[in-house]
C-alpha cells in the first residue's frame, strides 16, 4: 500500500474479535498500522461458552501478517472485565485511541416465548457490554484531557438494521441494539469536551449470529467475485470513523452492508400541532389522525411480509 498508513501509531481495542465482525476489524485495522488488543470471551453464538477462545487465533493471524496484537479473553460486561481490558491496552501499548465496541450474542425468541433469563443474557452483553468498556476508556480519556493531553480518541459502537427498525422474533436484540443507539448519542455528547468521538454502525453481514436469521441472503452472488455479505465490507467505514481522519463525525449512525454505505436519520419532528390548551381524548385522537395523515409512513419491521 502506497502513502501512509491510516491508524498508524494508534492503539485500537476490539470486543468479541474472535470471530466474524470483530475479526475483520481487528485485521483490517492492523493493516492500517493501528496496535490492536483482540478481545473475545470465546463463547457460543448463545453466548454460552466455548471450548477455546479465538482471541490468540486472531492475534496470530495479524502477526503472521506483520502487525501487532495481544489477546484479551475478559467478560467486557462485568466491570473487571472490562478494566482489565482497557488496563491491557495501556500496559501493553502504553496508550488508547479507539474502542471498538462489538461483542454480542443472540437468544431470538417470539416474545410471548422469551424468557426472562434470555431477555436479561441479551441486554447485558450488548448494553452493558458496550456501556462498561466505554466508561472505562472515557476515565482514561478524561484524565488525559485534564493533564493537558487532549487525545483524538474515538468509540465505535455496534447497533443494528433490528435496533432501528425491529425485527420480529427479536425483541431483546432489538431493544438492546436501539438502546446502543441511545447510548451513542448520549456519549458523543459528553464526550466530545475530552476529544472523543462516538458513532455507531448498523452492519448486515455474514456472522455465527446472522446466518441463521438471514440465511436466504447469506450466499455469495452466483458468477461474482465479490461477497455482498462478507464481514470484512463493514470493516472499512469502522477503520476510518476509528482513525485520526474521521475528524469532526460525532453522534451518528451509519449502515453498512456489501458496498452500500448509508447515513442513518433517526428520530426527529414531524408534523405537530399546538391546540394551546388542554385536548379531549376525541379531539386527541382527531388531531393525532390528520398529523398521521402528513408523516411519512415508518420503514417495516424485518420479518414482517
Amino acid at each position: 500500500m502506497s502513502g501512509p498508513l491510516l491508524c498508524e501509531g494508534r492503539v485500537v481495542v476490539v470486543t468479541g474479535a474472535g470471530r466474524g465482525l470483530g475479526r475483520a476489524h481487528a485485521r483490517a485495522y492492523a493493516a492500517e498500522g493501528a496496535r490492536v488488543v483482540v478481545n473475545d470471551l470465546g463463547v457460543g453464538p448463545d453466548g454460552t461458552p466455548g471450548p477455546d477462545s479465538p482471541a490468540g487465533q486472531v492475534v496470530d493471524e495479524i502477526r503472521s501478517a506483520g502487525g501487532t496484537a495481544v489477546a484479551h479473553g475478559g467478560d467486557v460486561a462485568t466491570t473487571e472485565g472490562a478494566a482489565s481490558l482497557v488496563r491491557t491496552a495501556l500496559e501493553t501499548y502504553g496508550r488508547l485511541d479507539t474502542l471498538v465496541n462489538n461483542a454480542g450474542f443472540l437468544r431470538d425468541r417470539m416474545l410471548v416465548n422469551l424468557e426472562e433469563d434470555d431477555w436479561d443474557a441479551v441486554m447485558r452483553v450488548h448494553l452493558k457490554g458496550h456501556f462498561l468498556p466505554l466508561k472505562h476508556a472515557a476515565a482514561y480519556w478524561r484524565a488525559e484531557a485534564k493533564a493537558g493531553r487532549p487525545p483524538r480518541a474515538r468509540v465505535v459502537n455496534t447497533s443494528s438494521g433490528a435496533g432501528l427498525l425491529g425485527s420480529v422474533g427479536q425483541g431483546n436484540y432489538s431493544a438492546a441494539k436501539a438502546g446502543v443507539v441511545g447510548l451513542t448519542l448520549v456519549a458523543a455528547a459528553e464526550l466530545g469536551r475530552y476529544g472523543v468521538q462516538v458513532n455507531a454502525v448498523a452492519p448486515a453481514a455474514r456472522t455465527r449470529m446472522t446466518e441463521g436469521v438471514f440465511a436466504a441472503a447469506m450466499a455469495a452472488p452466483d458468477g461474482g467475485s465479490f461477497d455482498v455479505m462478507a464481514p470484512e465490507n463493514v470493516s472499512p467505514l469502522v477503520v476510518w470513523l476509528g482513525s485520526a481522519a474521521s475528524a469532526g463525525v460525532t453522534g451518528r449512525v451509519f449502515e453498512a452492508e456489501g458496498g452500500r454505505i448509508t447515513v442513518m436519520e433517526g428520530w426527529r419532528a414531524g408534523p405537530g400541532v399546538d391546540k394551546g390548551a388542554r385536548w379531549t381524548p376525541a379531539e386527541a385522537g382527531d388531531a393525532a389522525l390528520k398529523l398521521l395523515a402528513g408523516a411519512e409512513v415508518p420503514g417495516a419491521v424485518y420479518g414482517v411480509e
